[in-house]
Parts: C-alpha cells; structure tokens; sequence
C-alpha cells in the first residue's frame, strides 16, 4: 500500500511538515517493500491560492491511499476524501516515525479538516 506524508526534506529521516497544500514535498511510501519516492510540491506550495488541492491531486496521481500531515485544510480535506484517501494528522518529528505509527495503528483518521485554508 502507498501512503503520503508531508515532508521539508527528502529522506525518511526529514521532519514531517506540518502543513498539507504548502508542504515542500510529498514523499511517497509504500508499506510493504519499504521504499520511498519524492514528489516536489514547491508549485503548489507557492500557489496564490489552490495549494491544498494541487497537493492532493499530487497525493492522488501517486497512488497513495493515505495522507499522513501536521495538519490539514477544508479544501484539501474535501478534495482528499472524494478521492478515496484516508487522512491522518500527526506530531511525529520524522516521516519514518509517522510511517511507523501508522503501520501500528496509532494514528486517527481525520474526520474533518483541522485548519483554516491558507495556513
């Protein structure tokens, strides 16, 4: 299974960001094999406006079936959930720790967006 986590950096090891649609990059994980991928999210993020939903059609092209985010806001939260993802909000400091939380199954799902838009 693929699962996205927002990310300032390019590795398992690079803090989790804490925003959805202006997060520097998306890193795509799948939770079987373990491997990663990157996806450059910096035109969503200095979009004037539509950055959430840039962000999940980038999380949706990927194939990810989950969001693992700081936070998460109504546009994207609408977006995201008529595509099927599931989303989770975490405090975890690295996306490998969130990763790991969510193979436990220690993460909520996110019943509604957290955030105002342009956070």
């Amino acid at each position: 299974m693929k699962i996205a986590c927002t990310t300032t950096g390019n590795g398992l090891q690079s803090p989790v960001d804490p925003r959805f649609g202006r997060a520097q990059r998306l890193i795509i994980v799948d939770t079987d094999t373990d491997a990663f991928t990157v996806v450059d999210n910096a035109a969503g993020a200095a979009a004037a406006q539509g950055a959430g939903i840039q962000a999940a059609e980038a999380v949706v092209r990927a194939g990810a079936v989950a969001l693992i985010s700081g936070h998460i806001g109504p546009k994207a939260f609408r977006a995201l959930r008529a595509s099927g993802v599931k989303m989770y909000t975490t405090d975890a400091p690295t996306v490998e720790e969130a990763v790991k939380r969510f193979k436990a199954g220690s993460l909520t799902e996110a019943k509604s967006a957290d955030v105002n838009g342009h956070w």
